[in-house]
């Protein structure tokens, strides 16, 4: 991780002025956040790329919000900006403790394989889930709003939802309906991962 995505990510954090930030920054930076991947074998599968994962998710939350308010003024007031960059930049907090270095097998372009660095993933420090487990975490250091927590809680959209679980489903929809933050967040997510980062999912044995 270069310095410089390391200090936009700090920049951006400090902007919010939120009491508690400075605590929250040592935190992150004691707990392994600064140094973990934010894949183990998918974008950004490489030291420090949690830190630019979170960094694209933040910029494309802003560019969203930024969209939408030409559409819908109101959102502005609805969603502040610092819940903007507080939600997206920490939405994966969870993945400080969860990838352990390792050697793997991967195919090279002429079919064979051969050892090479990587991550495993393990949950258990503490196996709390996904966006939940984000929460968590940051609530010790950094006061969050409602808003903020749901839009943490459920960055990953559909795809944590089990779909048997009725109150689940209700849970998430009802956040999305009650807050923007929570699409803008999701749709932030997923069109960094998608569109800002690449490399990653080589073919393992």
């Amino acid at each position: 991780m270069s310095d410089k995505i390391k200090d936009e990510f700090l920049e951006l954090l400090r902007s919010t002025e939120r009491d508690g930030v400075e605590d929250m920054i040592e935190e992150l930076q004691s707990n392994g956040f600064m140094d973990a991947p934010a894949s183990a074998g998918h974008h950004l599968n490489v030291a420090g790329g949690l830190v630019e994962h979170s960094l694209n998710t933040c910029k494309s939350a802003l560019a969203i919000w930024e969209g939408m308010k030409t559409l819908n003024p109101s959102l502005e007031k609805s969603t502040p900006k610092d819940s903007v960059i507080i939600a997206s930049l920490l939405h994966d907090v969870c993945k400080s403790d969860v990838y352990f270095r390792t050697v793997k097998k991967k195919k090279t372009a002429l079919g064979t394989w051969e050892d090479a660095e990587g991550y495993k993933v393990s949950y258990k420090n503490f196996p709390m889930g996904h966006g939940e487990k984000s929460v968590i975490m940051i609530l010790p250091f950094l006061e969050l709003t409602d808003a903020e927590m749901l839009a943490i809680r459920w960055h990953m959209g559909a795809w944590a939802i089990d779909k048997s679980n009725y109150e689940e489903v209700r849970n998430y929809d009802t956040a999305c309906k009650l807050n923007p933050l929570v699409s803008i967040v999701h749709a932030a997510d997923m069109l960094s991962s998608h569109i800002l980062e690449t490399g990653g999912d080589d073919e393992e044995l």
